[in-house]
């Protein structure tokens, strides 16, 4: 696998696993596969700027927004934290703020497991709440927040006020709610982070009411503009203000003073009335961290220490495999259901034939489980000292589990394949991909739907998709399926002809072309047509694609039932050309490269970015020796001095404006 399907393939997990978490409340991966995916990608990123896709999550936050409920723009963006999971990383953390020549003091509080809020007053009047959606813009949930009884809706100043912090649900409260969906035949919650989630989210702000959520409140985004100039300062004035805030917080002297809190907060971890994940780790002095900044998608001056997983003892009942949209057939565990950490687990996956091998596992065995970060379930390893002899060997399958063909194995790439094009499961999941909001988003059509649709033969190929409206009469006799949830998803689906090209491009699945690749062929060729008849020397001489991407794209259209797939989508009014965002092209900036840093008063980042993109201009995130120009502001850091050093073009904010208003 070459360094750009890496990247993309690392961007689509981990954005596949942001919105599995922030949206659906329902992680799938951990937290230690999240953290070292996005270590590996940033490393790549950093050594082939070019290849830094505009999804990609190091230039992001967290999650999407809800489509059910509307949006709420953040004045100042939302950031998440960085993780640490031990002492020596704690110790790293602290180490890089003083080596910016400061001596912290630090505020330790504990990490409450519940969902981001933050609440807005004016004249001390509660005006609005949102969560933390993608960092920029959140969902409104002002209804369900004004049900919470520790929510002030009124302040005891009237002031006007942003404030942030974490909506839970204690561990009593979701015992007795389980009691009551139990008794009603109604599956119950599996621990109080989703439920919280997942009641905040109720279109039905009487349904939020009856879950008796809970908040802390613990950050004033702008604190010194109320004069508070430490956070332990805005932790006193919160409570001032009538906020509910929490005790367990400690104003400490250096890293011995961290560790202890660490220690003494894990001691009593269990019989706190709410879950709590790990301890969050501030420095103290409010101008220190304004001068220590931000990364695109973490402050430098904050961190998240996270516990180790809690392990639990299951038998290892079968390794079953299941095939992916790639063809790659995964083998899985089926596992003894054990609760972890409050979750029931009854699978995890194992990767690949090396992953299970490495970890010596037979069918049969006992094993340990965790859930790492607490929340995805992973097999640790095998009890030895538990075997019995009854123990059935690992033997990885040879053949497909869903079409039988004979898996392949490829160079420099773990895993085996089912290469069958025809596969059903690698269609299934080819489909997934296709209705997916990368590609053309088509909202109603999940998975599990996908699946079923696929089941029943309303659904094979791409184009089926566009006739589902023939069989909408059939479609009424599913279970679930009224006229207006039928209508809902024919509108998706009609809505979704008007994409452009490149939501086209990445739906089909050329591999290793995503959004970033298929926006550059869109905006280049302008349509499929163009594109299905370019040369080799065409698509090598452009800039963002490779050998491997250009014979990728050339062998996909070579492919017959490709090009008819395309024709019959033609057919049904799918649109096949570039709808162009750009106001117009300008010399100055037409496929040169641009490096942002620094603060600028007059707009952010972001929206210079967007004016240089809409302008025929391309933005990365690090400076290298293809950067064109690099865009300076206040306080530049070290890509200016990269820069200077390298020899690259600079404008200054005076050079920017004239840009602008010319």
């Amino acid at each position: 696998m070459d360094k750009l399907d890496r990247i993309n393939e690392l961007v689509d997990i981990l954005n596949e696993a942001n919105y599995s978490y922030y949206l659906l409340d329902s992680p799938t991966i951990t937290d230690q596969e999240f953290d070292k995916y996005i270590r590996e990608l940033i490393e790549l990123e950093e050594e082939y700027p070019e290849y830094v896709r505009e999804d990609s999550p190091t230039l992001r936050v967290g999650g999407e927004v809800a489509e059910s409920f509307s949006k709420h723009t953040h004045k100042i963006p939302m950031m998440s934290l960085s993780n640490v999971f031990n002492e020596e990383e704690i110790r790293e953390f602290d180490s890089r703020i003083k080596k910016e020549g400061f001596t912290p003091k630090y505020v330790c509080e504990a990490k409450i497991d519940g969902l981001s809020v933050s609440l807005n007053y004016e004249d001390g009047v509660l005006v609005s709440a949102a969560t933390r959606g993608n960092g920029v813009v959140g969902e409104d949930i002002t209804n369900n927040v004004r049900t919470i009884k520790t929510v002030p809706l009124k302040l005891k100043k009237p002031v006007s006020i942003e404030v942030r912090g974490e909506i839970f649900m204690a561990k009593k409260t979701l015992k007795e709610l389980n009691m009551r969906r139990e008794a009603n035949g109604e599956v119950p919650l599996q621990n109080c982070r989703n439920a919280a989630a997942g009641s905040i989210r109720q279109l039905d702000s009487k349904i939020a009411a009856s879950r008796k959520l809970d908040t802390f409140i613990y950050h004033i985004p702008n604190p010194l503009d109320y004069g508070i100039k430490t956070h332990y300062e805005a932790l006193l004035y919160l409570k001032e203000l009538g906020f509910k805030t929490n005790d367990e917080s400690k104003l400490v002297e250096d890293i011995s003073g961290i560790l202890e809190f660490i220690d003494n907060i894990g001691n009593k971890r269990k019989s706190l009335y709410y879950d709590i994940d790990g301890v969050v780790i501030k420095v103290n002095d409010i101008e220190m961290q304004q001068k220590l900044g931000s990364t695109a998608k973490y402050p430098k001056w904050a961190t998240a220490y996270k516990f180790p997983a809690e392990e639990v003892l299951t038998k290892l009942e079968d390794i079953i495999f299941t095939v992916g949209r790639t063809g790659q057939v995964t083998p899985n565990a089926v596992l003894d259901p054990v609760i972890v950490m409050g979750s029931t687990i009854r699978r995890a996956t194992l990767h690949n034939e090396d992953y299970v091998i490495s970890k010596g596992l037979k069918i049969g065995d006992i094993v340990s489980i965790r859930k790492a970060g607490d929340v995805i379930p992973e097999v640790v390893e095998a009890k030895l000292d538990r075997r019995t002899g009854k123990e059935i060997d690992f033997v990885m399958a040879t053949k497909c589990p869903i079409c039988g063909s004979d898996l392949e194995k490829y160079k420099d790439v773990v895993g085996s394949f089912c290469v069958n094009p025809h596969c059903p499961a690698r269609k299934i999941e080819a489909l997934c991909h296709f209705v997916s909001r990368p590609a053309m988003n088509i909202d109603g059509l999940g998975d599990k739907l996908i699946e079923d649709f696929y089941n029943y033969g309303y659904i094979k190929k791409f184009s089926d998709i566009y006739k589902l409206s023939n069989v909408s009469k059939e479609l009424e006799s599913l279970e679930g399926f009224g006229q207006k949830s039928i209508d809902n998803l024919l509108k998706a689906i009609e809505n979704s002809k008007k994409n452009s090209l490149e939501r086209l491009l990445n739906a089909i699945g050329i591999s290793g072309i995503g959004e970033k690749t298929a926006k550059v062929l869109a905006s280049i060729f302008g349509s499929i047509d163009a594109l299905i008849n370019a040369s080799y020397e065409d698509l090598i001489s452009i800039r963002d694609i490779g050998e491997t991407l250009t014979n990728s794209i050339l062998d996909y259209f070579k492919d017959k039932d490709n090009l008819e797939e395309i024709e019959k989508l033609k057919e049904l009014g799918v649109n096949t050309l570039y709808k162009s965002t750009i106001k117009e092209s300008d010399e100055r900036v037409l496929n040169k490269r641009f490096v942002i840093t620094g603060s600028f008063d007059f707009m952010s980042r972001d929206e210079i970015k967007k004016e240089i993109e809409d302008r025929g201009g391309l933005t990365s995130n690090s400076v290298s020796s293809k950067t064109d120009i690099v865009i300076v502001g206040t306080d530049p850091g070290k890509k200016y001095d990269e820069a200077v050093r390298l020899g690259i073009k600079i404008w200054n904010e005076e050079d920017l404006k004239d840009f602008l208003n010319s």
